[in-house]
């Protein structure tokens, strides 16, 4: 158990983390951050070329971008910790968190940038086949299913971005969206129109995953309009459709809206707790951006930052 409290704890990594201790860690505070055990560095670290973060024209791969932010946050000051917070107490002045691996840490301040998980279909199938055909990460899985057939589910950015990378190995490549029209940005509906590998199935759902000993064979769907139901020759079925919160080791302690987001106070990053800030794509449940989580970041430091010299201005 860790004696020491800190000023600031920063649990998740991703752009807004990072970004969080990279401030506080230049104000001298220099803080912890709790990166996570599977993916510290969020969803990036499983994203190939992100384009459209400012200050690299030539696009920048995700893995490397999340590597820079936590270099420079080291740099100033902040300590990485390689590991799951299972269990928060973050009533009174200070704050403790525990770990997957069975430590406790303790600080004034706590930003929680823990991001969000994969939605899934919750059909027959979908977990049975779980890493023998279903995939939630095109750049992982993509390169097992050379010359095969490759659906992916789902309308946004992301369904269109993982169509467009998955032509590379799949014989075929169809996105399917239950609805006529798009979330995704009309330039990344534009790229897979005019991508001659990528078909279009909308108003339709999957309703179940089939497969056999190699893993899936084939999906069943169904029309949203007329309920007509068919079935579709898939190897690959990669689900794109949207995320989960990150909020579930919180317990309760903080307060959160219906979908499992926290909520915070207006445009701050201040949430129902003293002492609590939370930033990036576990609040954010519009933007989902690295650039926003990012900026969210830097205000939750700030915010934090407020909330410390408040404290040590009445001590």
């Amino acid at each position: 158990m860790s004696e020491q409290v800190r000023d600031a704890i920063v649990i998740g990594s991703g752009p807004a983390g990072y970004t969080a201790a990279i401030y506080l860690a230049r104000a001298g505070y220099q803080p912890l951050v709790i990166a996570g055990a599977v993916t510290p560095g969020g969803q990036l670290v499983n994203t190939t070329e992100v384009e459209n973060f400012p200050g690299f024209p030539q696009g920048v791969m995700g893995p490397d971008l999340m590597d820079q932010m936590r270099e420079q946050a080291e740099h100033f000051g902040a300590e990485v910790e390689y590991d799951d917070v299972t269990a928060v107490d973050l009533s009174g002045p200070i704050k403790t968190v525990t770990t997957d691996g069975g430590e406790h840490y303790s600080a004034r301040a706590i930003l929680v940038t823990t991001g969000s998980n994969y939605r899934k279909l919750e059909v027959p199938g979908e977990r049975e086949y779980g890493g023998r055909g279903v995939s939630y990460c095109a750049t992982c899985d993509g390169f097992f299913f050379k010359d095969k057939p490759i659906v992916v589910v789902g309308g946004g950015d992301s369904a269109m971005t993982d169509a467009d990378f998955l032509t590379r190995y799949g014989s075929s490549v169809t996105i399917i969206h239950r609805r006529e029209g798009f979330r995704a940005s009309k330039i990344m509906v534009e790229r897979a129109k005019a991508n001659s590998k990528i078909n279009f199935i909308l108003n339709t759902v999957v309703t179940q995953i089939n497969g056999g000993p190699q893993g899936v064979e084939s999906i069943d769907v169904k029309d949203t309009i007329t309920g007509e139901t068919r079935q579709l020759d898939a190897n690959g079925v990669f689900i794109a459709i949207g995320h989960t919160p990150e909020t579930g080791f919180l317990g309760g302690a903080l307060d959160l809206d219906a979908e499992g987001y926290i909520v915070v106070d207006g445009a701050s990053t201040r949430t129902s707790l003293p002492g609590v800030f939370a930033a990036g794509d576990a609040v954010d449940k519009i933007y989902r951006q690295a650039i926003s989580a990012a900026g969210m970041g830097c205000r939750a430091a700030l915010d934090a930052q407020d909330y410390l010299t408040e404290l040590d201005a009445q001590a």
